[in-house]
């Protein structure tokens, strides 16, 4: 399954060679890692937490992974993406993508990970020395998502 959505960590060299096994045509491998950072909006982040709705998360990705085999010529994907709490430099997410040539693959991966920071539905909590608060998609996440619906 191209999807997996964990509270456990992962292993992102055994995810890409397991992505790519068996498939001879693989010419480029692009992945994004997304990890926990200890600052954002000015405020120190002592941790987070990750929610999200099963079931309405998985339709959600695999309908943006269906759009990006539409529109660029790709063999494979994953996403793993975590939920629960996390600490400054855990790993969040994952995304690889696998074609022939980069340039698909490249395209694809920003497309999908344009996509999970604004329209998936996780939500994200941080734990601040002003206490806790929830994190809304940024601005910058919005205006780079919408490029792609430029015709």
């Amino acid at each position: 399954m191209p999807i997996k959505i964990q509270e456990n960590d992962f292993d992102v060299s055994a995810e890409i060679a397991a992505l790519r096994k068996g498939d001879p045509r693989v010419g480029a491998v692009v992945t994004f890692l997304g990890t926990v950072r200890d600052m954002n909006d000015g405020s120190q982040v002592k941790g987070m937490s990750l929610e999200h709705y099963p079931g309405m998360t998985e339709k959600a990705l695999e309908e943006i992974i269906a759009q990006a085999k539409s529109r660029w010529d790709i063999y494979n994907t994953l996403i793993i993406h975590r939920v629960g709490p996390l600490l400054p430099e855990d790993q969040i997410v994952l995304v690889a993508v696998t074609s022939a040539h980069r340039g698909e693959a490249f395209a694809a991966c920003e497309f999908i990970m344009d996509y999970l920071k604004t329209a998936a539905p996780f939500w994200k909590k941080e734990d601040t020395p002003e206490g806790a608060r929830w994190v809304d998609a940024r601005v910058t996440d919005d205006i780079a998502m919408a490029r792609w619906n430029k015709k």
